[in-house]
């Protein structure tokens, strides 16, 4: 019994350390940064600041769409780091003097800047919130104005919980929690 005795005291003392050490090389920062990276930090820095978005914000879409998987396509055909679909992105490249294929939208820096540059357009429609934006950039423009005028939710954004469309209502909350997490990581 006193073995069995010792032997619990020697791991807590053990786990204590540990948990020392933990907090003492910041692990678990170090832990979020790994699952937060900041992958094209070039580019998302370049576009965010060109069109006065926080890069945070762009890394925090980034993260949500395509969690930095370049060559992504989802089931509704959206592309790339941002997820752009074909038609948005063509109009996008068109606005912004850039020769476009669908094959664009595999390359980082071009998906950033186009996705960017529609993203801030939904930015400039919704008066700078960007939680409508969310939701823009995922269910479209005209869904959440229907949203809004149907009272199903405040022209704020504030009660983004109350989203119509599961996908879209899980989307806008990933995308700011990932906001929050980026803001306090970096």
């Amino acid at each position: 019994m006193k073995k069995i005795i010792k032997l619990i005291i020697v791991l807590l003392i053990v786990i204590a350390l540990i948990l020392g050490a933990y907090k003492c090389f910041n692990i678990e920062e170090k832990i979020l940064r790994y699952v937060y990276p900041k992958k094209y930090s070039e580019y998302v820095y370049k576009y965010s600041e060109e069109l006065g978005i926080d890069p945070l914000l762009t890394l925090s879409i980034i993260k949500t769409e395509s969690n930095f998987k370049e060559n992504t396509v989802s089931r509704s055909g959206a592309i790339g780091l941002m997820q752009s679909m074909d038609n948005t992105a063509k109009e996008q490249a068109k606005k912004l003097n850039i020769e476009y294929q669908k094959e664009t939208l595999y390359e980082p820096e071009k998906n950033i800047q186009i996705g960017l540059t529609y993203f801030k357009n939904l930015l400039d429609q919704f008066n700078e919130n960007y939680v409508l934006a969310f939701a823009a950039y995922n269910a479209g423009i005209g869904n959440v104005k229907t949203w809004i005028l149907e009272g199903k939710i405040k022209s704020d954004g504030s009660d983004y919980e109350n989203i119509p469309f599961p996908e879209t209502n899980m989307y806008v909350r990933k995308v700011v929690r990932n906001y929050k997490i980026y803001k306090e990581l970096y």
